[in-house]
């Protein structure tokens, strides 16, 4: 089997460790889909993430996403960490502090930040649309898993992955919710439920995403899920922050402590992004 480079990242991570991992198989070519499935599979992250030939010139890069059960046109964590890695390995470079990431959403661009004089990648995520299915009546009393919900009404929503989205009264209740996650699995949209809040100092929002649908109790931090929010506040006219900003605050409840930067520009599109550690750097034989 071919020898191929490697990386484990951890990604919208303040610091190694408090982020979301992602596995990146770079020179991925002549891998099928069936043999992508299998190493991320193997890998048990949330998401691993192949690059591949682009297939158009307008692409600097081109990947595949992969949970360990199923392909995703679009992931957040993994689109942000691609652009990282793509620079980093030398497989692409900023062109006015742009890229555009070939996947199966689509092109996408990629603003090519410099914070702290490191490189943190922001992407755009395709445009949410909320999805006309009737939310189950257990999502709509008053109380979901004994907390009390936020004004505004459970919704699905979808930039790629589907997403229930589910406003809870303030961040303690987000904080300390005990979710049932067979009922979350259950879930129309593959049994994946997001709640969040306003923020409680140190972030204008707290986020916790439950996938258990797709074999992912509680993700770290969601870069989709995410601007699914922001898409949803903003139309309700109700986006924290400054100047369409903010900071969100997911995966404390786990033991990580992820930052993910929000922006929805005048043009009402969402970007998503947060810094990129490399943990791992090796190879892999597959």
């Amino acid at each position: 089997m071919p020898i191929r480079r490697f990386m484990q990242l951890d990604v919208f991570a303040p610091a190694p460790g408090a982020g979301n991992p992602l596995a990146v198989m770079f020179d991925a070519g002549g891998l099928d889909e069936a043999r992508m499935q299998a190493f991320a599979a193997w890998t048990n992250l949330s998401e691993t993430i192949f690059f591949l030939p682009p297939t158009t010139a307008e692409a600097d890069y081109r990947i595949r996403i992969f949970t360990p059960r199923m392909e995703l046109p679009f992931a957040g964590h993994p689109s942000v960490g691609a652009a990282w890695a793509a620079v980093e390995a030398g497989l692409a470079r900023p062109r006015a502090g742009r890229l555009v990431q070939e996947c199966a959403a689509g092109l996408l661009p990629v603003r090519a930040d410099q914070v702290d004089d490191r490189l943190q990648p922001s992407v755009r995520s395709p445009r949410a649309q909320e999805r006309t299915l009737a939310a189950p009546d257990w999502l709509l009393e008053e109380h979901v898993f004994g907390a009390r919900r936020g004004p505004l009404e459970p919704a699905l929503w979808n930039n790629g992955p589907d997403w229930w989205l589910l406003e809870l009264a303030d961040a303690a209740a987000v904080r300390g919710l005990q979710p049932d996650l067979d009922a979350i699995a259950s879930l129309p949209g593959k049994g994946k439920l997001a709640v969040f809040a306003a923020g409680d100092g140190g972030a204008d929002l707290v986020v916790r995403g439950f996938a258990p649908g797709v074999g992912i109790p509680e993700d770290p931090a969601t870069g989709s899920v995410n601007a699914c929010i922001a898409a949803a506040l903003h139309r309700a006219g109700r986006l924290p922050g400054r100047d369409g900003r903010y900071l969100a605050s997911q995966g404390r409840e786990i033991g990580r402590d992820a930052r993910l930067q929000l922006e929805v520009d005048g043009e009402g599109e969402v970007w998503v992004g947060g810094p990129v550690h490399a943990v791992i750097r090796g190879t892999v034989d597959w």
